[in-house]
């Protein structure tokens, strides 16, 4: 495999994370990479600092430009390239470049790392100019070009994901007045609506106002320029709308090659990122995975994923042999002052799943109550009955809040019961936490009801 040719659609992390692996072991190797847009190996989760004025540099949010690939790495990468049709059978890509869509280039081994897209129903008045998805860097450069040359006053985001409440502080910080649709009765879904209640409430503290339990039906334009977002209950002017209702695995070329999906459209692959289709593979996310709680198919886009998933396609692809667990589900996300974090599973997916759970919910402070700066943080911890097994995890707090979560996602990896999670050997010092830690004080209010 070391002499063969590799070609990678898309530029951003899993591809390039698996072109630069391949390159450190193969130098030799011919790698083409086809990037549709201008920008290779950004990061994507920086946009709304840029768009809110945190970061005044955007090239700041770029780690390697398309000519160091070339330039440094010789890898073959080539912008404004959009792939447009995969021949398994012939193993060529078709290619759109400047107009012409009769490119063509041959592969032995491909790598589809076309990530995914912000959804948007199909809905009228959605082609309206000032409606923005935020996926790449050039949506976000395109968001904070339209908010510096047309001065909007008024902004609707809709879908209060993590996009939406991310891009919904960015624009107060823009000194706009933000409105966010929801259809679920809290924002976020991906925590408890007791959790996310709290979310909310942040939201509503920094300016936004808050439609929940709405459903988006429409928008409204003039001339071709957004003037307002239609719900079941209103109509509310927007100079510019955001989308945060998600994003959907971009996997339309794969499918048209007839490549096998799997959920949510994904891109099905094994562990070691082969699909099904001989000498194609995927990475990122555009691809489907495992939830290692349930051991079933699982859909998540995320950067950490993304990167991890391309260095393992790299590392195969290059001759070595490596494999991806799966997930478990954690993510954190920050709204001013007030940090979110959530891992393994909710209660909503344990009833699903038909598990013998049991919650707790406790509220404390992040450090030594009388140590300055402590700050509240509400940790709630889902355990498994009978076996004691942690299940999931959902924290909101201040300061120093989140990244307790990455304790509960290493005990879900190791498969740690809520004793095991007591009985870990933290540590402490009063401007970092109280004496016992407060994913701790959970896991004892927890372990009375296991």
């Amino acid at each position: 495999m070391s002499k063969d040719r590799i070609v990678i659609i898309g530029g951003d992390a899993a591809g390039m994370s698996a072109a630069s692996k391949i390159r450190r072991v193969n130098p030799d190797r011919d790698i083409l990479v086809l990037e549709k847009t201008a920008h290779t190996s950004y990061s994507a989760c920086g946009m709304p600092y840029y768009i809110g004025g945190l970061i005044d540099d955007i090239d700041s949010l770029v780690a390697r430009s398309p000519a160091t690939f070339r330039d440094k790495y010789a890898i073959d990468v080539r912008t404004g390239h959009e792939v447009v049709a995969i021949d398994p059978i012939a193993q060529r890509v078709m290619i759109r470049h400047n107009g012409r869509a009769d490119i063509s280039e041959a592969f032995d081994q491909l790598l589809i790392a076309t990530g995914a897209c912000p959804y948007c129903p199909d809905v009228p008045g959605a082609g309206a100019d000032g409606i923005f998805g935020l996926s790449t860097l050039a949506s976000g450069i395109r968001i904070k070009e339209f908010i510096e040359q047309n001065k909007p006053k008024n902004a609707v985001v809709v879908g209060g994901g993590y996009i939406g409440l991310e891009m919904a502080e960015a624009l107060v910080r823009q000194n706009l007045k933000v409105s966010l649709i929801q259809l679920g009765r809290e924002v976020m879904d991906t925590l408890d609506p007791d959790m996310g209640a709290l979310v909310s409430q942040a939201l509503r503290d920094i300016g936004v106002n808050l439609y929940l339990s709405e459903e988006f039906e429409a928008f409204e334009s003039t001339n071709g320029k957004v003037q307002a977002v239609v719900t079941n209950q209103r109509t509310l002017p927007a100079d510019i709308v955001i989308l945060g209702m998600g994003v959907r695995p971009n996997s339309k070329l794969a499918e048209a090659a007839g490549i096998e999906l799997s959920v949510k459209n994904a891109i099905k692959v094994d562990d070691r990122m082969r699909t099904a289709t001989a000498n194609i593979w995927a990475a990122g996310d555009c691809v489907a995975t495992v939830h290692r709680l349930t051991g079933q198919p699982f859909y998540v886009a995320l950067g950490t994923v993304a990167n991890k998933q391309g260095l393992i396609a790299g590392t195969n692809l290059s001759g070595g042999d490596a494999c991806f667990p799966g997930v478990v589900g954690t993510a954190v996300s920050k709204i001013c002052k007030v940090e979110v974090a959530r891992t393994g599973l909710q209660e909503k997916e344990l009833q699903n799943l038909d598990f013998d759970y049991a919650a707790e919910t406790v509220k404390t402070r992040t450090r030594a109550g009388y140590y300055p700066g402590a700050g509240r943080i509400t940790v709630k911890l889902i355990g498994e009955k009978g076996s004691g097994r942690l299940l999931g995890a959902q924290i909101v707090g201040m300061e120093g809040a989140a990244k307790r979560i990455d304790i509960i996602a290493t005990a879900l990896t190791a498969r740690m019961t809520v004793t095991d999670l007591i009985d870990l050997d933290l540590s402490y010092a009063p401007p970092f936490s109280p004496v016992w830690d407060p994913v701790q004080t959970a896991a004892r209010q927890l372990l009375k009801k296991l």
